[in-house]
């Protein structure tokens, strides 16, 4: 491969590039987590890099320092456990020689099996790494519009990319394609649901309302009136997390979180998201106090989103709140709901296959601006994108530029693509890296494994999933670097 080969000595000595015919100048906007790593990327396989940091000209409200890659909330990249997904992908970032990897583990901090850093450290040594490359030029200075000059050029400005370059986003991609507020629902995990309760009315059944569309889409929670009112006491409690001052909490009706709703009256929410109408219990034919409706979230069925649930409520309190709806007592979340400034665009709508703008193929964007979550996410966008840019810079786009669809790498790739939403119609939302991202494991793999001494077949486990899932991506993962190799 390219990029950084590691060794016992420095993680971030540099290996042999690829070459190029020809090389060319590429420009970067953004020096956050994406754009260095692309920088690096690019500038690593022969490119003139420029890359435009706005600071120290400038800092966003979230920013103290002016260091590039500066880390403005968390000094944690998380697990770097395989079985979990966001460790996988950093395994595979760093089997694909991702540079922000090398340089997070120079400032790696004791925190168990979590990768953490020295803040300082980490940004000393990507400015530091980035400066010494003698085809990266670094430019202060805020970036107001994108120029046509045909220069290729990479966005990565992240989730408070500046008014007078957002406006400009804006005028290329259509305004209504550009989102300044990100308002998202908890996305959780299928096999938690209850779907068969003691009382015949308590596990959640399959229905669409008024039995429209397919009722394999929908799964409903329902709730008797004390159980509703046990919830809507809970949530009216709960703790909330606080705004930053830079964040602006005016909500459109269509998106208020489900807090707010509470707070206009007990009915509020069983005349909106939780409305029980033309919902009734398939065996029972009645009909309950409130429902709560989960929506298929990808395509396999192996995530539900917890409909019209958008919420502020921090962590705890959204595992305490929802675990009280009957069918969610044992809810286990793949993603908290959230909102929160972020400026990102509808890459599925605007973006072509190689991420570039439709109708602009040398306009590529990169990191949270293209609907990721996360300083791995911005990561592995930035490395992703610099892959493609690559290769269509060479003239080398394939089937094989972006890894396989089985690893978390493809998945991510596939997620801003919205190849994998079970409504393709669906409003894109920004998100972690999930397991529901990567193609599901085969169904004979996920037969009941065979009972010991006559006992009942049991499926495999959870973990057991997770683990046979990450193998298979790091198998698949290596496969796919032979074949670039030979490319």
């Amino acid at each position: 491969m390219y990029g950084i080969v590691g060794n016992a000595t420095d993680p971030l000595a540099v290996g042999p590039s690829l070459g190029y015919a020809k090389t060319m100048d590429v420009r970067v906007i953004g020096g956050g987590l994406a754009g260095c790593e692309a920088a690096f990327q690019l500038a690593e396989a022969g490119h003139r890099v420029t890359l435009h940091e706005q600071k120290p000209v400038k800092r966003t409200p979230a920013q103290v320092s002016d260091r590039l890659a500066e880390l403005v909330c968390s000094n944690s990249f998380r697990s770097s456990n395989v079985d979990n997904a966001v460790g996988l992908i950093k395994e595979e970032m760093r089997r694909c020689g991702s540079f922000i990897m090398a340089c997070a583990e120079v400032a790696r901090v004791p925190a168990g099996d979590a990768l953490a850093v020295d803040r300082v450290v980490f940004a000393d040594t990507v400015e530091a790494r980035l400066r010494a490359m003698p085809n990266i030029t670094i430019v202060p200075g805020e970036v107001m519009a994108i120029a046509d000059d045909g220069v290729p050029t990479l966005v990565a400005t992240g989730p408070l990319t500046g008014d007078a370059l957002a406006a400009d986003i804006a005028r290329l991609c259509g305004q209504e394609r550009l989102a300044f507020y990100d308002a998202i629902a908890p996305i959780i995990d299928a096999d938690s649901v209850i779907t068969e309760d003691i009382d015949p009315d308590g596990g959640a059944y399959f229905k669409s309302r008024w039995d429209k569309g397919d009722s394999a889409d929908y799964l409903n929670c329902p709730m008797t009136p004390a159980q509703y009112d046990l919830f809507y006491d809970a949530l009216r409690a709960a703790d909330t997390a606080s705004a930053h001052e830079f964040e602006e909490l005016h909500y459109f009706d269509g998106c208020l979180p489900i807090e707010v709703m509470a707070e206009r009256g007990k009915d509020t929410l069983r005349f909106g998201p939780m409305k029980p109408v033309g919902l009734y219990h398939p065996v029972t034919n009645r009909r309950a106090h409130a429902v709560l409706q989960l929506r298929k979230e990808d395509l396999a069925g192996t995530s539900y989103n917890i409909v019209g649930c958008q919420t502020r409520m921090k962590q705890g309190a959204q595992r305490e709140v929802f675990s009280l709806v009957p069918a969610l007592r044992e809810v286990a979340f793949l993603r908290y709901g959230a909102i929160h400034r972020n400026t990102y665009v509808d890459s599925p709508a605007i973006l072509d296959d190689s991420g570039a703008l439709r109708g602009r193929p040398n306009l590529w964007f990169a990191g949270q601006i293209t609907g990721v979550e996360g300083y791995v996410e911005s990561t592995a966008s930035g490395l992703l994108t610099a892959m493609v840019m690559k290769d269509v810079l060479q003239g080398k786009l394939s089937a094989s530029t972006v890894p396989p669809t089985t690893t978390a790498l493809g998945g991510l790739w596939r997620h801003c693509r919205g190849t994998n939403r079970a409504d393709p119609h669906a409003r894109f939302q920004p998100s972690n890296i999930i397991w529901p991202m990567m193609e599901p494991l085969p169904a004979e793999v996920l037969r009941p494994l065979p009972g010991l001494d006559g006992k009942k077949a049991k499926k495999p486990q959870k973990s057991d999933r997770k683990h046979l899932l990450s193998e298979r991506a790091l198998a698949d993962l290596s496969s796919w670097q032979a074949i670039r190799r030979l490319g």
